[in-house]
C-alpha cells in the first residue's frame, strides 16, 4: 500500500519505461516509412482508430473498476480481521479464568495471523509479481513474508509440539483455529470457561474462518482471464493503429508536422497502456505488489493491541513504510 499523496513521476516512468520504448518504436517506424520512403498508403482514416480507442477505453474502465473492487474487498476483509482479533483478545482475557490459557489463546491467534499472511503471499501462476517491471520495482520496498521464514516466526508464538503439528499440515492457518477450538473445549470441560462464554468464543473462531475463506477466495480465483485478455488485446490493437491514423491528420498541417506523429502517438498510447497496467497491478491484492493490502503491518498492529491487553510491555515496533510503501 502506498502511503504517500501520490507516486512520483520518476517512479511511474521507471515502472512503465519498457512500454515507452516499445511505443516509441511503434510510432517511429510508420512515420519514417510514410515521410521518408513515401509510403503514403500506410495512413488510415481516423474513424476506425477512434472506434477501437473508444472500445479500449470502455474495457479499461470496466477492468479497473472491477480490480479496484477486489482490492477494496480485501481491505474490508482485513478490517474484519482486525476487529475480530481485538474482540478475541478481550474475550480471552475476560472470559477465561486462567492467565496461562489466556496467553496461550492470544499467542496462538497471533500465530494464525502469521500463518495466514504467509499463505496469502504464496505466488500463483496468474499473478504479476514475477513480471520484470514489478521485480525491478521491488528495490523500493520489501515483502516481509518473502524475507522471513514461517517456522522462525511461528516459534515465537507456539509450543514445540504445536509448532511441529502445524508445520506438518498444508493449511497451517486452518489448523491453528482448529487448535483454538480444541483448547476451548478442554477449558470448558475443566470449568475454566462457562457455557455462554464458550459458545461466544466459538462464534469468533467461526468469524475468523469466514475472514480466512474470503481472503482465500480472492487469492485463489483470479480476475477472469477472458476479461484480462480482451483488455490487453484491445489496448495494443489501438496502440498499433494509432500512429497510422495520426499520419494523415498531421499531414493536413504541413509535411514537417508529420513528425509530430511520433511524440503524440507515444503520449496517447502511454496513457492507455499505463491505465491497463495500473488495473493489472490492482487485481491481486495479496501478490506482493506495491499496492497490496498491508497484511504484515495490520498483523503487527493486532499483535501489539493483544499483548497490551495482557499487560505486556516488551512489545515489537509497528511496521513503518519503506519509500512510502507499507506491506
Amino acid at each position: 500500500m502506498h502511503t504517500g499523496s501520490h507516486y512520483k513521476i520518476s517512479e511511474f516512468l521507471m515502472w512503465t519505461r519498457r512500454d515507452v520504448y516499445v511505443l516509441l518504436l511503434i510510432g517511429t517506424v510508420p512515420t519514417i516509412l510514410y515521410q521518408v520512403f513515401g509510403l503514403t498508403w500506410l495512413a488510415i482514416p481516423w474513424v476506425p482508430v477512434a472506434l477501437v480507442g473508444t472500445a479500449a477505453a470502455f474495457i479499461i474502465g470496466f477492468k479497473n473498476t472491477q480490480t479496484y473492487n477486489r482490492l477494496w474487498e480485501a481491505r474490508k476483509i482485513w478490517g474484519g480481521v482486525v476487529n475480530t482479533s481485538r474482540t478475541w483478545g478481550i474475550l480471552s482475557k475476560d472470559f477465561v479464568a486462567d492467565r496461562e490459557a489466556t496467553e496461550r489463546l492470544i499467542y496462538r491467534h497471533i500465530a494464525w495471523l502469521t500463518a495466514l499472511r504467509f499463505q496469502l503471499r504464496k505466488k500463483q501462476p496468474w499473478e504479476n509479481s514475477s513480471k520484470s517491471y514489478n521485480v525491478e520495482f521491488l528495490k523500493y520496498y520489501k515483502v516481509p513474508e518473502w524475507e522471513g521464514d514461517l517456522e522462525v516466526e511461528l516459534k515465537k508464538y507456539l509450543s514445540g509440539a504445536e509448532l511441529q503439528q502445524v508445520l506438518g499440515k498444508s493449511n497451517r492457518a486452518t489448523q491453528l483455529i482448529a487448535l483454538q477450538s480444541k483448547d476451548l473445549k478442554a477449558l470448558r470441560a475443566a470449568g475454566k470457561i462457562q457455557a455462554y462464554e464458550y459458545v461466544e468464543m466459538e462464534r469468533r473462531l467461526a468469524d475468523l474462518y469466514d475472514h480466512q475463506g474470503k481472503s482465500e477466495r480472492i487469492k485463489n480465483f483470479p480476475y477472469p482471464r477472458q476479461f484480462a485478455s480482451i483488455n490487453l488485446f484491445f489496448v495494443w490493437l489501438m496502440v498499433l493503429m494509432l500512429p497510422f491514423g495520426m499520419l494523415h491528420e498531421f499531414q493536413k498541417l504541413g509535411d514537417i508536422y508529420v513528425w509530430l506523429t511520433i511524440p503524440f502517438s507515444v503520449l496517447v498510447s502511454w496513457v492507455f497502456t499505463s491505465m491497463e497496467k495500473v488495473g493489472e497491478s490492482t487485481e491481486n491484492p495479496f501478490e506482493g505488489g506495491a499496492n497490496d493490502i498491508p497484511m504484515a503491518a495490520l498483523s503487527r498492529t493486532i499483535e501489539i493491541d493483544l499483548r497490551e491487553m495482557i499487560d505486556e510491555t516488551n512489545l515489537p515496533e509497528p511496521i513503518t513504510p519503506t519509500n512510502n510503501i507499507l506491506l
